[in-house]
C-alpha cells in the first residue's frame, strides 16, 4: 500500500517554468521585443495605439486560453503568451498615457496600484502568489492578469524614467539594471521573501526591456540608435527562439 503522507507531499508540476538564469535572460529579451514589436505595429505601421491594443489583446487572450487548457508546462506556449502580454502592455500603456492624456506619472501610479491589487486579491483567493503554485485555472488567471498589469506598468514606468525624469534610455537602463542587481543581492545574501523578490524582479525587467527597446529604435536625435523596429524585433525573435531551443526548460515544482 502506498504511503498516503508521502504521496500527498510529492512534487506537483506547475504550469510555469522554473526560475533560473535562463528564465530571466529570455524574460528581458521578451520584454524588449514587446516594446519594439508593439511600436512596430502601432507606430511604424501607423495603426495607432488603440488598434494595436485590440490586435495584441486578441492574440494575448487566445494565448492565455491555450496556456490554461494545456495539461502541462510547454515552453513555446508559455513564452509566446509572455511575448503577447508584453506587446499588448506596450500599446495599452502608450494608449493610456499618450492618447488618453493620463501621462507617464499618472499611468505608472494607476498601473502600480492595479499590480498590487491583483497580487493582494490573488493571495486572498488562492492563499499563495508563488509561481510554483500556479497549477490550477484559477491561479493561472490571476498569474496572467498580474503579468498583464506588470507589463503595462513597465512600459509607462520606463517612459517616465527616460523622459519625465530626463535620464534618457541609457540612464534609465542603468537604473533598472542596478535595481535588479540589488534584488539579486537580496536573494543571495538576505532572508527576504523569495516570492516578494521574484515579483519585484519580474516587474523591473519590464521597464528595463522597454528602455532597451526604445534605445534600439528611437531616432538618434532622441538618444536612440534608430534601428528599424522590424529588424530589431526579428533579431529578438530569433534570439528568443534559439534560447528556447537550446536551453533546458523545466516546470516549477511545489510540495502538495
Amino acid at each position: 500500500m502506498k504511503d498516503i503522507t508521502a504521496e500527498s507531499e510529492k512534487d506537483i508540476l506547475s504550469k510555469v517554468p522554473e526560475i533560473t538564469l535562463a528564465f530571466w535572460i529570455i524574460k528581458i529579451l521578451a520584454t524588449t521585443l514587446g516594446e519594439t514589436g508593439g511600436d512596430a505595429v502601432s507606430m511604424s505601421m501607423n495603426l495607432g495605439y488603440l488598434i494595436g491594443t485590440a490586435i495584441f489583446g486578441t492574440i494575448f487572450v487566445a494565448a492565455v486560453v491555450v496556456q490554461i487548457r494545456a495539461s502541462k508546462f510547454h515552453p513555446v506556449i508559455y513564452w509566446f503568451t509572455i511575448i503577447a502580454s508584453t506587446t499588448v502592455g506596450t500599446t495599452l500603456a502608450d494608449y493610456a498615457t499618450r492618447s488618453l492624456g493620463i501621462g507617464y506619472t499618472g499611468g505608472s501610479a494607476i498601473l502600480l496600484t492595479l499590480v498590487l491589487g491583483s497580487l493582494y486579491l490573488w493571495k486572498r483567493v488562492t492563499g499563495s502568489i508563488s509561481v510554483s503554485d500556479v497549477a490550477s485555472p484559477k491561479s493561472e488567471v490571476f498569474y496572467w492578469l498580474t503579468i498583464t498589469f506588470s507589463q503595462t506598468l513597465g512600459t509607462a514606468l520606463g517612459d517616465w524614467t527616460a523622459d519625465t525624469a530626463t535620464l534618457g534610455y541609457v540612464g534609465a537602463a542603468g537604473i533598472f539594471g542596478a535595481l535588479l542587481i540589488l534584488v539579486a543581492a537580496a536573494y543571495y545574501f538576505t532572508s527576504a521573501s523569495r516570492i516578494v523578490l521574484f515579483w519585484i524582479a519580474f516587474i523591473l525587467t519590464r521597464p528595463l526591456g522597454a528602455v532597451i527597446g526604445d534605445f534600439l529604435d528611437k531616432p538618434i536625435a532622441q538618444g536612440g540608435l534608430e534601428f528599424s523596429r522590424f529588424t530589431a524585433s526579428t533579431v529578438l525573435v530569433v534570439a528568443i527562439v534559439t534560447l528556447i531551443a537550446i536551453l533546458p526548460h523545466r516546470a516549477a515544482t511545489r510540495a502538495h
